[in-house]
């Protein structure tokens, strides 16, 4: 099971990304946890839930160097999603961003 969290500025495009990478992963039998969370949200969700990947959405790339150390720790990949898959709302290829970050 992976945990994906998506990061945005309020949560409500990235709840559309989110639908999209959950059918994509549901194509390739695959269980996984993927949910968006508003960047207020950051320190309370992590503190409460094990993620294996952090996706910022492009509207909040700009947080990554806020976010990145309070992952380092943890082992956390971090990164922020991909602008033309984010605009195509390209799930699959999203999905495929976050995995080949948790496999590093």
């Amino acid at each position: 099971m992976k945990t994906i969290m998506l990061v945005c500025a309020a949560g409500m495009s990235t709840s559309l990304m989110v639908s999209k990478m959950k059918k994509a992963a549901e194509a390739k039998n695959m269980e996984a946890d993927i949910f968006a969370i508003s960047a207020s949200e950051f320190d309370d969700t992590l503190a409460s839930k094990e993620v294996n990947v952090v996706l910022l959405g492009p509207q909040v790339k700009f947080m990554l160097k806020q976010f990145a150390p309070k992952l380092a720790d943890k082992n956390i990949p971090i990164d922020a999603i991909n602008m033309q898959y984010y605009g195509m709302m390209n799930g699959e290829k999203v999905l495929e961003q976050a995995l080949h970050l948790i496999e590093g």
